[in-house]
C-alpha cells in the first residue's frame, strides 16, 4: 500500500545548536534592551569599526564596492533558486543595485569625474 503523506520532520535534539528556542532566549533580551534604549551603544556593533577620520569619498568608495559584491553574490544565488525564493533573492539584488547607484551619485557629487560638470543636488525627493 502506498503511503499518502511524507515522513514527519525530525524533531530537533537537545544538542541542536540552531534550535530556535535557546537562540531566542539569548537574543530577545539584547534586542528588547536595544529597542528600549536606542541611544545606548550596542556592544555587538563594536566588533567591526571604521577608523576615525576616514574621508567621505573613501567611505563611499568602499560602500560602492561592497554593494557591487553583494549584487554579484545575490545574483549567483538567485540563479540557483526557484519560484518565490528566486523572487526574494532578485528583490534583494535590486535593492543592492539601487543602493549602489545612490552611492555612485554621492561620489559624483563629491568628486565629479574629469570633464564632467558637478552634479547639482536637486530639491525633489
Amino acid at each position: 500500500m502506498k503511503k499518502l503523506s511524507p515522513n514527519p520532520p525530525e524533531t530537533p535534539t537537545d544538542s541542536d545548536p540552531l534550535d530556535p528556542v535557546p537562540l531566542s532566549e539569548i537574543t530577545e533580551p539584547a534586542i528588547t534592551a536595544r529597542l528600549r534604549y536606542p541611544r545606548r551603544a550596542d556592544p555587538i556593533s563594536h566588533i567591526f569599526t571604521i577608523v576615525p577620520g576616514v574621508d567621505t569619498q573613501t567611505l563611499l568608495s568602499h560602500a560602492c564596492e561592497t554593494l557591487a559584491s553583494l549584487n554579484v553574490l545575490i545574483t549567483d544565488l538567485a540563479c540557483k533558486l526557484e519560484s518565490s525564493n528566486r523572487n526574494v533573492a532578485l528583490s534583494i539584488q535590486q535593492l543592492a543595485v539601487v543602493a549602489e547607484l545612490l552611492v555612485n551619485r554621492a561620489l559624483d557629487t563629491i568628486d565629479p569625474p574629469e570633464g564632467a560638470t558637478a552634479v547639482q543636488p536637486g530639491t525633489q525627493h
